[in-house]
C-alpha cells in the first residue's frame, strides 16, 4: 500500500483522468521566448516521464499587449502552434497531460501598450495603462478564446486562465483597480462580468471534452481586496460558465505579504482553500509552499483540496512523483523556497532553473553522460559545492572521495539552517546525507586533506569554501566583546542584549533575524499570519487585518553597519529582499550605510558617518563583514604541480552563493 494513497489516487474528470492529485503549476522559465523548442519539450517531457498528474505551462499571452514583457510568449500564428506541438506531443509520450496557461498582465505588463479597466498605474510596474473601452475589453475576451482554440489545435489537454495574482482579470475584480461606471465596473456583479465572460467565451471555443482550469485570487492580501463572499459568487459563477478545474491563487504580486518565500510557512494557505471546499461541484486545487509528498499528502486527506499545485518542487526533482510512489521520498530534491534560480532568474531576465537542480531548463545542454574513463577523483570539502561535485562525479561513475576537517555535511548550509526562516535547509542537508549514503563515495569526515593525502588521485577538487574578511577595526583583537557570526550561529558564544553587526550583506541580515528572534515564526502558522496581519477573508476584506502586522518584540536591540554608501540589502535577492528588510524593519533593527569604523571599546564602537563622529553602545559586536575564498590547499597543489579544479567559496566568495556553488560542482563533474 502506498503511503500516499490520497495524492497518488486518480482524479476523473468525467472526460478523460488525471493519473494522481499533483499538478506542476505555472512558471514562467524563459524556454519558450528563447524558441529553442526541443528544450522547451525536453523540460515538460522530463516532469512528464516523473508522473505528475497534470501540467501547466508558464502563461501565454493572449495578444501583444498582454504579455508581460514585449515579446513575451504566446500562440499568434500558425508557426506558433506547430512549435507548441512539439511541446504537448513529447509530454503524451511520456503518458502525461498538460495545460496552457493564459495570462495577461494588465497594468503589470512592462510595455508601453499596457490595458487595464481602469489607468492606475501599478506600484510594481514602470508604465500606466490605457482604459479599455467597450471594443477593447469585446477584443481581449476574444483573444482569451481564440487562445484557448489555438492551444487545442497545438496539442493540449487544457488551459488555465489566469484570474488571480493580480493580473488583468484580477483588476477588473477589485474596486482598487476597478473605478469603471459602465457595464464593467460599480457592483461586485458588473466586476466580475469580465471574468465570467472570458470563461464563457473559452469554454464555447473548445468545446465540453477539454480541461479548463480557472486560477481565482482565494485571498487578494491587498488593501479594499475582495471579501470573502465575493470570492464564493465568483467561483460558483465560474463553474456555472464551464470552469472544469478551480485552482487557487494567493495574494497579488504587490502584495505587501510574502506567500512563497521559505520564510512562509509549510502549506500556509490550505486553509483558505479549505474554506471553498462544498462551495463548489468541481476539483479544487490548493497551491503554495507545498514542497513534499506527506505535507501534500495532509493537505489532501484533511479535505482542504482535491488536488495539490506544486511549482518548483518540480524544478528541483522532476522525478518527485515517481519517487513518492515508490516509496524513496527522501531522495526527492528538496524545494527550499529560496527564489535565488527561479524568479529571481525570472524577474531579471534570465533564463529559469534551480538551486538544488541545475539541470532544471538546462536538460539539453548540462548532461550527466557515463564516464567514457573511470577516475579517482578527490573532492575536498562536502559544502554545496563540493556535494553536488562528488555526487554528480560519483552518479557518473567515476570513483569518488569526499574528504572534509567536519564531522559533519553541508559546510556552510550548516550555519544558514541556524537562521529563522531558513528551517529548509534542515532537509536540503538530510538529502544531500541520504544521496550520499546511498552512493558509492568514500567518505572521510573529519580529515583535513593534505598535499600527501591527495598525491594519488588522477583528478582533484578544491571546495573548501571561504574564511571570514577581516576588516581590521582598531580593538577588535583585543576587547572579549567582539564575535564571529560563525560561533554566533553556532550558539557557542554568549551575545549581550545590545548588539553590533558589521557587515550588511545577506549574511547581516540572516544574522540580525537570528539575533532579533527568539522562536521562529516560520513553525508556527499562527503566528505568522499575526506578524505580517494576515486574517480571514470572511473577517477582514482581502484577508488584511485592520491592525496591520503584529510582529512579536525584538529580544535583542540590533544596529546593522555597513561601510558601502548604499541602503542596507540593496544587493539582496530580487523578490526576497524585500522581505528580509521589511522583517528587520518590524523588529526596530537600526541599518546604517556609509559608515567608516573608527575604533572598538568595551562597550560599544566608534563610527563616521558623513562626516560626523558617533558612537554606538553595544554590549556584543559581530564581525559579519565578507568573505575571502581559502584557497591555501588549492594553492599548495598548484605549487606541488597537481591539476586541481577550485570551485565553490573557493573560487569566488561572494555572499555563500550556494546557487553557483552547486551549479559550477555540477557543470565540472559532468565533463570530468
Amino acid at each position: 500500500m502506498t503511503q500516499y494513497p490520497h495524492l497518488l489516487a486518480p482524479l476523473d474528470l468525467g472526460f478523460t483522468t488525471l493519473r494522481n492529485r499533483t499538478l506542476m503549476g505555472s512558471m514562467h522559465t524563459g524556454l519558450e521566448e528563447r524558441k529553442d523548442w526541443n528544450a522547451v519539450a525536453a523540460f515538460y517531457a522530463a516532469r512528464a516521464a516523473g508522473g505528475v498528474g497534470l501540467i501547466v505551462t508558464g502563461g501565454m499571452a493572449p495578444n501583444s499587449e498582454g504579455g508581460v514583457y514585449p515579446g513575451a510568449a504566446g500562440l499568434f500564428s500558425d508557426q506558433d502552434i506547430a512549435n507548441h506541438r512539439t511541446v504537448t506531443d513529447r509530454v503524451h509520450a511520456q503518458g502525461g497531460k498538460i495545460a496552457m496557461q493564459i495570462l495577461h498582465a494588465g497594468r503589470y505588463a512592462y510595455g508601453p501598450n499596457c490595458v487595464a479597466p481602469s489607468p492606475i498605474k501599478s506600484p510594481i510596474s514602470p508604465f500606466k495603462p490605457t482604459e479599455l473601452d467597450a471594443v477593447g475589453i469585446e477584443k481581449q475576451i476574444t483573444d482569451f478564446a481564440t487562445a484557448a482554440q489555438r492551444a487545442k489545435a497545438a496539442g493540449y489537454d487544457g488551459v488555465e486562465i489566469m484570474g488571480s495574482e493580480g493580473y488583468l482579470i484580477n483588476q477588473f475584480l477589485v474596486a482598487h483597480t476597478n473605478k469603471r461606471s459602465d457595464a464593467w465596473g460599480g457592483s461586485y456583479k458588473n466586476r466580475m462580468r469580465f471574468a465570467i465572460e472570458v470563461v464563457k467565451r473559452v469554454r464555447a471555443a473548445v468545446g465540453p471534452e477539454f480541461i479548463l482550469i480557472y486560477r481565482l485570487s482565494m485571498i487578494d492580501l491587498i488593501p479594499n481586496g475582495s471579501t470573502w463572499s465575493e470570492v464564493v459568487m465568483l467561483a460558483k459563477e465560474v463553474e456555472a460558465a464551464g470552469a472544469t478545474i478551480l485552482n487557487t491563487g494567493i495574494g497579488w504580486h504587490e502584495a505587501r505579504v510574502p506567500t512563497i518565500a521559505t520564510s512562509v510557512p509549510r502549506r500556509a494557505f490550505s486553509w483558505v482553500t479549505q474554506k471553498i471546499m462544498g462551495e463548489v461541484s468541481i476539483p479544487v486545487i490548493t497551491s503554495n509552499r507545498i514542497n513534499m509528498p506527506d505535507v501534500a499528502e495532509s493537505v489532501l486527506a484533511e479535505g482542504c483540496a482535491d488536488m495539490v499545485s506544486m511549482a518548483r518542487p518540480f524544478l528541483a526533482d522532476p522525478d518527485f512523483v515517481v519517487k513518492a510512489a515508490a516509496g524513496t521520498a527522501d531522495e526527492i530534491a528538496p524545494c527550499i523556497a529560496c527564489n535565488q534560480a527561479c524568479l529571481d532568474h525570472t524577474f531579471g531576465g534570465k533564463l529559469t532553473s534551480c538551486l538544488v537542480n541545475p539541470r532544471a531548463c538546462h536538460e539539453t545542454e548540462l548532461t550527466y553522460d557515463p564516464a567514457s574513463e573511470v577516475k579517482t577523483i578527490a573532492v575536498v570539502g562536502a559544502g554545496p559545492a563540493g556535494l553536488s561535485a562528488a555526487l554528480t562525479a560519483s552518479a557518473r561513475g567515476h570513483n569518488v572521495t569526499l574528504f572534509d576537517k567536519s564531522a559533519t555535511l553541508g559546510g556552510q548550509l550548516n550555519l544558514a539552517r541556524q537562521v529563522p526562516g531558513k528551517e529548509e535547509f534542515h532537509g536540503l542537508v538530510a538529502w544531500y546525507e541520504t544521496m550520499v549514503a546511498r552512493s558509492s563515495i568514500t567518505v572521510k569526515l573529519g580529515t583535513k586533506a593534505e598535499l600527501q593525502d591527495l598525491a594519488m588521485f588522477d583528478e582533484v577538487v578544491v571546495a573548501t569554501g571561504i574564511t571570514p574578511r577581516d576588516p581590521q577595526i582598531s580593538g577588535q583583537d583585543t576587547h572579549s566583546n567582539v564575535v564571529s557570526y560563525t560561533k554566533v550561529l553556532q550558539g557557542s558564544v554568549f551575545v549581550g542584549a545590545k548588539v553590533v553587526v558589521i557587515g550588511a550583506g545577506g549574511i547581516g541580515f540572516d544574522l540580525s533575524e537570528f539575533l532579533t528572534t527568539d522562536t521562529s515564526p516560520t513553525l508556527d502558522l499562527d503566528a505568522w499570519k499575526h506578524e505580517w496581519g494576515i486574517t480571514d477573508p470572511q473577517v477582514d476584506r482581502g484577508g488584511l487585518s485592520l491592525d496591520g502586522p503584529q510582529p512579536e518584540p525584538p529580544v535583542r536591540q540590533v544596529t546593522m553597519l555597513q561601510r558601502k554608501a548604499e541602503k542596507p540589502g540593496k544587493r539582496l535577492g530580487k523578490t526576497t529582499g524585500w522581505i528580509h528588510r521589511a522583517t528587520l524593519q518590524m523588529k526596530g533593527v537600526r541599518m546604517m550605510g556609509g559608515v567608516s569604523y573608527d575604533e572598538i571599546t568595551p562597550s560599544g564602537i566608534w563610527i563616521t558617518k558623513a562626516e560626523e563622529r558617533q558612537f554606538i553602545e553595544a554590549d556584543t559586536i559581530v564581525m559579519c563583514a565578507g568573505q575571502l575564498p581559502n584557497r591555501s590547499l588549492a594553492d599548495e597543489l598548484q605549487s606541488d604541480g597537481h591539476r586541481v579544479h577550485v570551485i565553490g567559496g573557493a573560487d569566488v566568495a561572494a555572499e555563500l552563493d550556494a546557487k553557483r556553488a552547486i551549479d559550477q560542482g555540477a557543470r565540472l563533474a559532468a565533463i570530468l
